[in-house]
């Protein structure tokens, strides 16, 4: 597996808040995948509350 870093940004009530994850994936499409469900599970967020900007390989 590789490791991938995922940057964007959240809504929240004071407004977008940007991040950046390392996550371990097999490819692109699995770490955001990874992202998106683990913003879901520790915020609460929809996945269209979450928007991606980049997804850079180490």
């Amino acid at each position: 597996m590789s490791q991938f870093t995922v940057s964007g940004e959240f809504q929240t009530r004071d407004g977008p808040r940007e991040f950046s994850r390392v996550v371990d994936a097999t490819n692109e499409n699995v770490a955001r995948e990874h992202v998106l469900s683990r913003f879901g599970a520790e915020h609460g967020l929809k996945r269209t509350q979450v928007t991606l900007n980049e997804v850079t390989a180490e």
